[in-house]
């Protein structure tokens, strides 16, 4: 007898293993609904704002950011950046969140700031974005632009959103007005015009920055 049961040590029984099922289940459930962290996740935008000469460029972008978990995500910084130009191209910062996507005079500036995307929650924002400094100048092309993001619980810059910016729909460049993303055959009529604005913009740019040539003045301290 004692022979048989050492050969044959007694099992855990059918109801104790539904028993642990279940805990585990439970524990797994809670977890998932209460305390798991998710991703921040956006998507392509259909429209934009942006002005771009040879002193700025300025984007504004209407976003929806969507937390796929269940505890919020502290955004603390966004920028936009274009993989496929040049290293000299510094990102563009964002500047500003204004209240709507059309630029008018009658806005409140309205500074940067963090903010949280609750568990399973979307939010829709505008996003204002500007280079430190003027020397990108959009030509009437399509570009590869990345949103990248810093977020509270970890550490650096990382990519949130990839798409195609379709600067050739930039009809009017000295002017900060509201353009449509979606990819827009041009006439050939169009994209002579567009050539010709851009070409003017690179010949201005071009007298500023020559010997003699015009200079700006800084009034900031001026009494």
């Amino acid at each position: 007898m004692t022979m048989a049961l050492q050969n044959h040590p007694p099992s855990i029984s059918d109801a104790g293993a539904i028993s642990l099922c279940a805990l585990l289940f439970t524990i797994s459930s809670f977890w998932w609904i209460n305390a798991r962290q998710g991703r921040l996740e956006s998507w392509e935008p259909q429209s934009f704002a942006a002005i771009t000469d040879c002193t700025v460029t300025r984007l504004r972008l209407p976003l929806v950011l969507h937390n796929t978990g269940a505890k919020p995500i502290v955004v603390q910084d966004l920028r936009v950046s274009f993989p496929d130009e040049p290293a000299s191209h510094l990102p563009l910062l964002w500047m500003s969140s204004p209240s709507r996507l059309r630029p008018g005079l009658d806005e409140e500036p309205k500074l940067p700031a963090g903010f949280a995307v609750s568990g399973r929650e979307a939010q829709q924002l505008f996003m204002e974005f500007e280079a430190p400094f003027g020397g990108l100048v959009l030509a009437p092309r399509d570009y590869k632009v990345q949103i990248q993001v810093r977020v509270g619980h970890r550490k650096g810059w990382r990519p949130l959103l990839t798409f195609t910016l379709r600067a050739a729909n930039i009809t009017n460049r000295d002017r900060y007005n509201v353009y449509s993303n979606a990819p827009v055959e041009l006439t050939k009529e169009d994209r002579q015009k567009a050539d010709a604005a851009l070409q003017a913009l690179l010949d201005e740019q071009g007298n500023l920055s020559a010997p003699g040539g015009k200079k700006w003045r800084d009034t900031s301290d001026d009494d």
